[in-house]
This record gives C-alpha cells, structure tokens and sequence, in this order.
C-alpha cells in the first residue's frame, strides 16, 4: 500500500491522537486507582479510552499492521507525557528506544508492498 504525503500525515495525525486517549486515559484510570478512588478519574478514562479503541478504525491498513505500529507512536508519546505530567524527564536511553521504536513502526507502516 502506498501513502500521499497528505496520507502519510493522517495516518499519524491518528497515531498520535490515539496515542494522547489511551495514554490519557490510562493516566487517569492510574489516577482514580492510586491515588484514592475519585470516580470522576474512573469515568473520564473510560471514555477517552473508548475514543482510543475508535480513532485506530480510520487507519487504512489492516489490525494487525495498524497496531503494530502504533506502539511506536504509544512509546515515544509515552515518554513525553511522563516527563510533561508527571516530571519524569527520559534519559538518553529512552530517546534511542522510543527512536527505534518510531523507525520500526515507519517501516511497518510506510514501506511500499507490493502483493
């Protein structure tokens, strides 16, 4: 399958925007549950996290390959919103990972097939 430049940037304009729910939501489930139950956490992540079980359907390549990707995306995002919300800077380790990780979902995502 071949990407459009104009493709190639929704493809990961929908990456990042799941990526920012499911992180989101997860921190905020993570939230509800350690940090004293408050069930307005609870409710709100679940909602974002339903948005990020929807967002990924607007891909045009299959499941698999869709999600596989994306975890390149999800860790790179992971990264920095641990360091914006929680001041968790990532070292230089974390840069070289989430850098393979971004060049391995590139690859699966953009490399022309032909079938």
């Amino acid at each position: 399958m071949k990407y459009a430049s104009s493709e190639a940037a929704l493809a990961i304009f929908l990456f990042v925007a799941a990526a920012v729910c499911e992180i989101c939501g997860g921190w905020l489930v993570w939230k509800w549950r350690r940090e004293g139950g408050i069930w307005v956490y609870l409710i709100l992540g679940a909602i974002v996290l339903v948005a990020f079980g929807i967002i990924p359907t607007f891909q045009r390549q299959d499941f698999g390959r869709t999600y596989a990707a994306y975890g390149g995306f999800f860790i790179l995002l992971s990264l920095f919103w641990g360091w914006a919300v929680d001041g968790n800077k990532p070292d230089m380790w974390d840069w070289v990972g989430a850098a393979v990780a971004i060049a391995g979902a590139c690859i699966i995502m953009f490399v022309p097939r032909t079938y």
